[in-house]
């Protein structure tokens, strides 16, 4: 899948599947490839991995044809253009609480190799650039991916607005920073996290903006309940975890067996 589609796809409403990647090994992207994922999530933000590690990364998945969509540290458009020069495919912008954010970034993502008073210039008016220049830039930024975290209470007040600018092609729920915004910590169960998140699904989705939510802390039920209310970007879990669950399952039924006391259930605090 090209980024192109991916973006397709999130403003015409229909699903894209995608996991969290952690894990730098090279034997990594062929089993990410064996699962069927549209798409990989590697975050920058809470993940230490650094830019040549990243670029080696989403080159490689992107020969597998699989694009890698990155979270940046911050919403910042010179670390978007970073991480797209070194390979990514779209970026994630965390805890962006405003349409000026926003712009700022599309002008980053949308717009290469556009800097400086041109940039600004052509976001005020596309027209500024000639035929020429404006077929180039469309070209080169056809499979570049903006989607923007809403992570707290000032991006949902000002959510309208965000999801006005044009060049966004979806918004992604933060649960762990939202819950906390809202006052309830970690409660992913709680009535006004789920209003919360299917009112940013039903402003997104009249907008013709994709939404999702990386989720994975109460099992798939919700999970699929949310993405039926409108969350086409459905990110799951992440390599780490799955990895920890499956292997302490398989171990408590092999210690069960010889006679052994399964290990108590951690679950991993790592926030991504």
């Amino acid at each position: 899948m090209t980024g192109a589609e991916i973006s397709e796809r999130l403003h015409d409403g229909r699903y894209v599947y995608g996991t969290a990647i952690l894990s730098p090994s090279p034997f990594w992207p062929e089993a990410v490839r064996n699962t069927g994922v549209d798409f990989v999530f590697i975050d920058t933000e809470h993940v230490p991995i650094e830019r040549t590690t990243l670029s080696w990364m989403c080159n490689t998945y992107r020969a597998l044809n699989i694009p890698p969509i990155v979270r940046i540290p911050s919403p910042d458009p010179v670390a978007a253009e970073m991480a797209l020069d070194g390979g990514a495919t779209g970026i994630i912008a965390p805890y962006v609480e405003s349409a000026d954010e926003v712009r700022e970034l599309v002008g980053a993502v949308k717009l290469r190799p556009l800097r400086g008073k041109l940039r600004r210039d052509v976001l005020d008016d596309r027209a500024t650039l000639n035929s020429e220049t404006d077929d180039y830039i469309k070209d080169r930024n056809v499979n570049s991916v903006l989607i923007a975290n809403v992570e707290s209470v000032p991006a949902m007040d000002r959510l309208d607005e965000i999801l006005d600018v044009e060049g966004l092609d979806a918004v992604l729920i933060g649960p762990h920073d939202l819950s906390v915004s809202l006052g309830i910590p970690e409660k992913y169960g709680d009535p006004l996290f789920d209003r919360a998140v299917r009112e940013i699904y039903r402003k997104a989705r009249k907008k013709g903006v994709g939404a999702g939510i990386h989720f994975f802390w109460e099992g798939l039920d919700l999970e699929i309940e949310w993405a039926k209310a409108g969350g086409n970007l459905v990110i799951h879990s992440a390599d780490y975890l799955i990895f920890e669950e499956t292997l302490r399952k398989d171990l408590n039924k092999i210690r069960e067996a010889l006679g052994g006391d399964a290990s108590s259930e951690k679950i991993s605090t790592t926030v991504v």
